[in-house]
């Protein structure tokens, strides 16, 4: 079913057998649907977007990170693009983009033993 049937399966029928129904109805319904794809699916995205643009910012040399790759290792050198200098294991480094980072593994991975993160 294509978004116009929908839309057109929802409109009440023309002329004087409306029943009653308030000439609002469709667009406060829209409304609600837009109001709630954004309180559930844009905001969030839009906060952990900028969550990992920050962390991205902040990143430094020893720092231990996660690419989204998998990848574990040691950030050797900051470049002065938005490349990084990553060290997998001793005496081998790899150049990548600081995107390639994981936010989210990375933290957890630097978090101490024994804590847990309670929301």
């Amino acid at each position: 079913m294509t978004i116009s049937t929908a839309v057109l399966l929802m409109t009440p029928p023309s002329g004087g057998a409306s029943g009653g129904g308030s000439p609002w109805t469709t667009p406060l319904f829209f409304g609600g649907i837009i109001l709630i794809f954004y309180l559930f699916m844009i905001r969030p995205q839009a906060k952990k977007a900028k969550e990992q643009k920050k962390y991205h910012e902040n990143l430094s040399k020893g720092d231990k990170v996660v690419t989204h790759a998998g990848i574990h290792g040691t950030i050797n050198k900051i470049n002065e693009d938005t490349t990084i200098q990553l060290e997998t294991s001793p005496g081998s480094y790899i150049k990548m983009e600081k995107s390639a980072i994981n936010a989210e593994m990375s933290q957890a991975l630097n978090k101490p033993a024994g804590t847990t993160d309670k929301k």
